[in-house]
């Protein structure tokens, strides 16, 4: 008679116990990958570091995330929640955008790694360039007067909010940091309402 290990089938799914120990494993790496990358940035943050950190064994992150680039990938997935700007009346775009986005860059520290990374490596770049397309792009196509210029107006507003959050969040340069909120929104909204809804010069 077969005992009950010839009885499992190979792929039968995880006992709920070795699932929750896996989603553990899991959010511990991610953490520690997000501190990370803030850190030391894509070139130096290790996969040894990063398992340290997260009191695991390096084959482990490498097990769940074949190697550096998959889990910066994984761990720098983001998700901006941007405001519906269809409910808005067009004039308040700008303003609804920046307030947004400054919630969003002092609450949210995977966006500062994100910046980081992307500014000196190829796949940080590629995965602002991913956000840029998927989700940036959408809000500006939602109020552009002209269709055909949609691309270079949401560009446009990305260089005043990328610009920003370099100046304030990454690089920290004083009088940037000093800005209250409500400075920062009365400052930058007009200019992004400009390259969104103005008539193209």
């Amino acid at each position: 008679m077969p005992d009950s290990k010839s009885l499992q089938q190979p792929n039968s799914p995880q006992p709920p116990a070795a699932r929750r120990r896996s989603d553990a494993t899991r959010t511990a790496i991610l953490d520690a990958a997000r501190e990370r990358f803030a850190a030391d940035g894509y070139e130096r943050a290790t996969i040894r570091a990063i398992a340290k950190d997260a009191g695991i064994d390096p084959s482990m992150v490498m097990r769940y995330y074949g190697n550096k680039e998959g889990l910066f990938a994984a761990a720098v997935s983001v998700d901006l929640a941007l405001p519906d700007v269809g409910t808005l009346p067009r004039d308040e775009v700008g303003r609804a955008l920046v307030t947004h986005f400054l919630a969003m860059w002092e609450e949210n520290e995977v966006l500062t790694a994100l910046l980081r990374v992307g500014a000196t490596n190829q796949s940080g770049a590629e995965r602002m360039q991913g956000i840029f397309r998927e989700q940036v792009l959408p809000v500006a196509r939602a109020v552009c007067p002209d269709p055909e210029q949609v691309p270079a107006r949401a560009a446009l507003a990305a260089t005043q909010l990328l610009g920003l959050a370099l100046s304030r969040y990454v690089l920290r340069i004083p009088p940037a940091v000093a800005l209250t909120r409500e400075e920062v929104t009365a400052w930058l909204a007009p200019t992004v309402q400009r390259y969104l809804t103005a008539p193209h010069p």
